[in-house]
């Protein structure tokens, strides 16, 4: 039994040896591959120069040479392009999972739809019907666009389109300037022809909702908002301004902010960004930069 055992440990033994051996043959293989030529020469230069003293052997130095040469210039690209392709897909394969993980987060919200706000909207049309029923249809009618705008693009994969968030936009200032009357003011400036460019849901919604939020519900005379896009430099700009109490520079992002800031990462790259910034005049403008894309096979939106 000793001697079996023996044999098993010599075996599993020689088993690792090999395996450590294999394992450091390839990491010789794959920095072979990849490093540049310049610091390949440097290294066969030591090579021959521990060739003169007494460590290293000329025939083992010049052996080196020749092999290392081979192997570089035979297999050396083809191996270099395999480590590169696997790194690559390694880092598709991170960024697809971020992705998905934004776009299900981002599912979530807008599944929400925001159910104080639905609560408080039907809550005024309650109202309204004993005191207003006319104001009470309108409002009525202005949900319905919202809810028509908002439930496509929750069943909907991909991105939307501005045309879109300017749709259901409108829908949720209309309910806004209901519930705050003189207290809000809203203008939009879109041209039509960026209508039907790409531009990713709820952004826009999420801007319009902070100004009315932070800006203009705490301002007891309210204000206004002003919503306009342009291109420039195939840079599509879409800008919220309000007139409002304004931002504290030293606060940081909330959810909302932080969420756009995510997705236009993970979108776009660096092509993409927000911008808050406080105008001479007062309150605050907020801008979303995308790479301009617009879509010639979609249909102007209503």
């Amino acid at each position: 039994m000793r001697l079996a055992a023996g044999r098993a440990g010599a075996i599993g033994f020689l088993r690792e040896l090999g395996e450590t051996a294999s394992a450091l043959w390839w990491q010789f293989f794959d920095w072979l591959a990849q490093v540049p030529f310049r610091q390949l020469v440097v290294t066969w230069v030591l090579a021959v120069l521990l060739a003169c003293t007494p460590v290293i052997l000329p025939k083992q130095a010049f052996a080196f040479i020749l092999i290392s040469c081979g192997l570089k210039v035979l297999a050396g690209g083809k191996r270099k392009a395999e480590i590169e392709a696997r790194t690559a897909a390694a880092h598709a394969g991170v960024e697809s999972m971020e992705r998905r993980v934004v776009e299900a987060q981002m599912a979530a919200l807008q599944a929400q739809v925001e159910p104080h706000f639905l609560f408080n909207t039907l809550a005024l049309i309650g109202q309204l019907i004993e005191t207003d029923p006319p104001q009470a249809a309108r409002i009525h009618e202005h949900l319905i666009d919202y809810l028509r705008s908002t439930l496509p693009q929750m069943r909907a994969r991909g991105g939307g389109t501005l045309g879109r968030q300017v749709v259901l936009s409108r829908s949720y200032l209309a309910i806004m300037q209901a519930r705050m009357k003189q207290r809000l003011a809203v203008s939009f400036d879109i041209p039509p022809e960026l209508e039907s460019a790409a531009f990713p849901p709820m952004m826009l919604q999420t801007l319009i909702e902070n100004a009315i939020k932070h800006g203009l519900e705490p301002k007891i005379e309210g204000g206004r908002i002003d919503i306009r896009a342009h291109v420039d430099d195939a840079v599509m700009q879409v800008e919220v301004q309000d007139d409002g109490v304004g931002f504290s520079r030293y606060a940081a992002d909330g959810v909302g902010l932080t969420n756009i800031r995510e997705r236009l990462a993970l979108l776009y790259g660096s092509r993409a960004g927000l911008l808050i910034e406080a105008p001479p005049e007062g309150g605050c403008r907020a801008c979303i930069r995308v790479p301009f894309a617009p879509d010639i096979f979609t249909k102007r939106e209503p």
